[in-house]
Order: C-alpha cells, then sequence, then structure tokens
C-alpha cells in the first residue's frame, strides 16, 4: 500500500534506460504479465487490480524492478499507486522493442495454450 510517508519513487530519464536491465526485467513471467496488461490497457491501473500469484511483497518488488528499469511510470494518489506503461519513452530510446516483446509473448502465450 502507498502512503505519504514511502520512499519517493525514482525514475530513470530516457537517456538512462539501459537495454540489458530492461530486458532482464521483462524475462520474468509476473512481471512480462504486469506488461501486458498495462499494455492492453486504455489508462493507469492500480497496482491492487493486479491479480499477482505472489505474495503482497514479491508483487512489490515485481512493480519496483519495472519502475527501476524505467519499464513503468507509478505515482501515488491518496493510499492507491498507479502504475503505467511507458510506451512513449522506450519507444523514443528502442524503437519497436516493445511491441516485439509483446508480439512475442503473445505468439509464447499461444504456443503454450495449444500444447496443453
Amino acid at each position: 500500500m502507498a502512503s505519504r510517508t514511502s520512499t519517493p519513487l525514482t525514475h530513470p530519464d530516457v537517456s538512462e534506460l539501459d537495454l540489458f536491465r530492461l530486458m532482464a526485467a521483462m524475462t520474468d513471467p509476473v512481471r512480462l504479465a504486469i506488461v501486458i496488461r498495462l499494455a492492453g490497457s486504455s489508462g493507469d491501473i492500480p497496482c491492487t487490480d493486479f491479480a499477482l500469484p505472489v505474495t503482497k511483497s514479491a508483487g512489490t518488488r515485481h512493480f519496483r524492478v519495472l519502475r527501476e528499469a524505467g519499464v513503468i511510470h507509478q505515482y501515488d494518489v491518496g493510499v492507491r499507486r498507479m502504475s503505467r506503461l511507458r510506451s512513449d519513452d522506450l519507444e523514443a530510446r528502442f524503437p519497436g522493442l516493445l511491441n516485439l516483446i509483446l508480439q512475442e509473448a503473445a505468439h509464447f502465450n499461444r504456443d503454450d495454450r495449444q500444447a496443453s
């Protein structure tokens, strides 16, 4: 839960985005699921709206890894922490990468469902 006494949220500038840190952040299935959900959203989503298959503290860590890698932007509204995908920033720094990741994730999920 977000609070006014929590540590200020830091986000890397576009010029500071690192490809290897970004890719490492997206290799985890839980974090990739967060990215996919945010990519399909028309607005910002509170962290509590994600039904993650991990504990609350692990979920917090997953969001922090994505934020510190520059994949998402987070801000607090009261006690809610909102998240959005940094699509424009990622596209500016690594043109086409986010779309490629989302296409591969969809392809992988489709192949995984067909094998079941």
